[in-house]
C-alpha cells in the first residue's frame, strides 16, 4: 500500500513507483531523499554521507532537516522539542505544529530545490510523523493522512533510508551522544522506552506496506559496515533512476 488509505487495496512497488512519479511530477527534475529512524541511530552522520556521496556524481544537493529547515519552521521546532514549562503540549497542538512547520519548509526550501533540479536530502519527513505522532503518541493515521494531503499535495519521498535498530542499542547510542556533547536530553528523547519501541514498530510497518520507496538499514553495526550498505543500496537507485 502506497497510499495510507487503508481502504485502497495494496499494490505492488512498480505501481506504488509510477503512482509517485505521477504525483511529484519530478521526472528529469530533483529528487527528495529522507532519512529516517529513532533516536541514536545515526541520521545526521549518514545524511551528511549521503549529501557528499550526490554532490561527488555531480547534483545540486539541499541539506536539511524537519521539523525545521526555515528560521519560522525553526522556532516551532523549538516549540517541539523545549521540555522546560509547565504547561505540557497537546498531542494535538504537537501534531498540528509538525504539519505547520512542514507547510513552511516545503514552501520556502522543499518545493523551490525540486523545482529548479536540486535533489534534496531531509532528515525526518512524513515518515517521522505516522511514527511519533501516531505510533508514540496514538494519534490515528487517518487523521495524519488528512493533513499530510492538505499540506503535501501529493509530494513523498522518492527514497527513504531508515536506520533501524533495537531501541535499547538506540538509547545507549544516544547517551553516549549527549554525555561527548554536554547535552541535556529534549522533550522527545526524555519519552519511556515503550513511546520508542512503538515508534520503531511504527516505523518498521511503514516499510513493510511500501517497499519499493523505504529501504530499512541495520543500523546496529559498526559505522563502516552501515554506510557502505547505506551506499550500495542508495547507489542502487541512482542507476535506476538513471
Amino acid at each position: 500500500m502506497c497510499n495510507n488509505d487503508p481502504d485502497r487495496p495494496a499494490r505492488d512497488a512498480g505501481d506504488c513507483r509510477r503512482e509517485r512519479l505521477e504525483r511529484n511530477g519530478n521526472q528529469g527534475k530533483g529528487r527528495l531523499i529522507t532519512l529516517e529512524g529513532g533516536e541514536g541511530v545515526g541520521k545526521s552522520t549518514n545524511l551528511a554521507l549521503v549529501v557528499d556521496h550526490l554532490r561527488a556524481r555531480g547534483h545540486e544537493v539541499v541539506a536539511t532537516r524537519e521539523p525545521g529547515g526555515t528560521p519560522r519552521a525553526e522556532a516551532m521546532r523549538r516549540l517541539l522539542l523545549d521540555p522546560a514549562g509547565e504547561e505540557p503540549l497537546d498531542p494535538d497542538a504537537e501534531l498540528l505544529l509538525v504539519f505547520a512547520a512542514r507547510a513552511q519548509h516545503l514552501a520556502r526550501v522543499i518545493r523551490p530545490a525540486l523545482e529548479r533540479g536540486a535533489w534534496v536530502v531531509c532528515d525526518r519527513f512524513t515518515d517521522a510523523t505516522y511514527a511519533y505522532q501516531g505510533g508514540g503518541r496514538g494519534i490515528e493515521a487517518a487523521r495524519i493522512a488528512e493533513l499530510e494531503a492538505f499540506v503535501q499535495q501529493g509530494l513523498t519521498p522518492d527514497l527513504t533510508l531508515l536506520l533501524d535498530m533495537p531501541m535499547a542499542a538506540a538509547q545507549q547510542r544516544l547517551v553516549g551522544r549527549l554525555q561527548g556533547e554536554g547535552g541535556e536530553r529534549d522533550r522527545f528523547e526524555r519519552e519511556r522506552g515503550a513511546f520508542f519501541e512503538a515508534v520503531r514498530r511504527a516505523y518498521l510497518a511503514r516499510a513493510e506496506a511500501d517497499p519499493g520507496r523505504m529501504v530499512v538499514i541495520a543500523a546496529g553495526a559498526g559505522l563502516a559496515e552501515v554506510q557502505a550498505e547505506l551506499l550500495a543500496r542508495l547507489d542502487e537507485r541512482l542507476v535506476a533512476w538513471s
